[in-house]
């Protein structure tokens, strides 16, 4: 094979390559987010339908995503909803306008797979909120 050919091959693979390797290895439990990324907003925009499916009920609502080396997240899956209702597509919204400045442990802005518990009408005490949310863990987090 000609040199230059073996050259642009090669670049081309490698390119190719690139988003495989900026993709994350790494499954981190929200809890231990803070290891890597800290979440910058204090408020959030969230699109909020003018009807939807159970909104008025306590639920929970579990985004996974990955948060990219340049803190923005990606890949947003809505992974369980509780009750069943529209809350997925508004815990989706409110989780696509994070934005995330990495950890000082993270200094090569390493990207993670995580995810977030919306909660929906839960009560104001943290034994009630975690009620509330406790259906919406997801196993297979780093703890």
């Amino acid at each position: 094979m000609n040199p230059t050919v073996r050259r642009l091959a090669f670049a081309t693979l490698l390119a190719a390559g690139l988003p495989v390797a900026a993709q994350s290895q790494h499954r981190v439990d929200p809890q231990r987010l803070y290891d890597y990324w800290i979440l910058l907003n204090q408020n959030v925009a969230v699109d909020v339908p003018n009807s939807a499916r159970n909104v008025n009920q306590p639920g929970c609502a579990a985004v996974s995503y990955m948060i990219g080396s340049d803190g923005l997240p990606r890949d947003l899956k809505v992974e369980k909803v509780v009750p069943k209702g529209d809350f997925g597509q508004i815990a989706l919204s409110a989780v696509s306008n994070f934005r995330y400045g990495p950890s000082l442990s993270n200094k090569n802005h390493d990207p993670v797979d995580t995810y977030y518990v919306v909660p929906f009408n839960a009560p104001s005490d943290p034994a009630g909120q975690q009620q509330v949310m406790a259906p919406c863990r997801l196993p297979g987090y780093e703890s």
